[in-house]
């Protein structure tokens, strides 16, 4: 099947082109049935109902008054699941994480959209008014912004160590009938051994676009300036 109308393609290159091809739809497929597996997990286990911190909806109305938020409130209305990012910023990250902060560059963007099917919330271990700073510079307007720095939440979820260090994770969150919320699903860069920093590239659509590349990625994390 050809990809173009193009002349003078080879065929060295149509035959590698065909081979990607058909690898291109087993990575579709394999895709597919991943995300069938993730829906189709039990109900994982009731989880306390934690608290955060929250400052005024208006990103530019200052950082006060702040009000405590449970985890349970997060909810918009029945039936919704919530999508929490784990922003690393705060305790031993001491300067927010370049790569989170393009990804929350993203969710701002789209959050809008986000919002016809699921809830979502941006945590981090930063006081409140550091990463409302932050928030602002880049312009975040769109997004729930939550600091969880005196609580566990983020050390349960395997988002921080012990000694306070940060890793970008995502958790997705349902809650019952009674108000408990359930933890359903949580994921890290890390996977295993062999996979670093990969492993919730589904997030970022600019490793895809960058993947298309004969580049690709590069030296990717170590260019950014944010």
């Amino acid at each position: 099947m050809r990809q173009t109308n193009l002349a003078g393609e080879s065929a060295e290159y149509l035959a590698a082109r065909e081979e990607l091809r058909q690898a291109e739809i087993e990575l579709m497929r394999q895709r597919e049935r991943v995300a069938g597996l993730r829906r189709g997990l039990p109900l994982g286990p009731v989880v306390e109902d934690y608290a955060f911190e929250e400052g005024p909806a208006d990103l530019q109305a200052g950082d006060a008054p702040t009000r405590t938020v449970r985890l349970s409130e997060l909810f918009s209305r029945p039936g919704r699941e919530l999508i929490v990012y784990h922003l690393m910023y705060g305790k031993r990250q001491t300067e927010p994480c370049p790569m989170c902060t393009m990804w929350t560059d993203g969710f701002n963007g789209v959050a809008h959209h986000i919002a016809q099917n699921v809830d979502l919330a941006i945590v981090a271990a930063a006081d409140l008014p550091a990463l409302r700073a932050h928030a602002r510079n880049r312009g975040w307007t769109n997004v729930r912004l939550l600091s969880a720095g005196a609580g566990t939440f983020k050390y349960d979820l395997n988002s921080e160590n012990a000694e306070g260090e940060q890793d970008s994770t995502v958790s997705v969150f349902t809650r019952d009938d009674d108000g408990s919320v359930r933890h359903v699903y949580s994921a890290h860069p890390r996977m295993s051994e062999d996979i670093d920093q990969r492993g919730i590239d589904l997030l970022s659509p600019v490793w895809h676009l960058l993947d298309l590349t004969r580049r690709g990625r590069g030296d990717w994390l170590a260019s950014l300036s944010y």
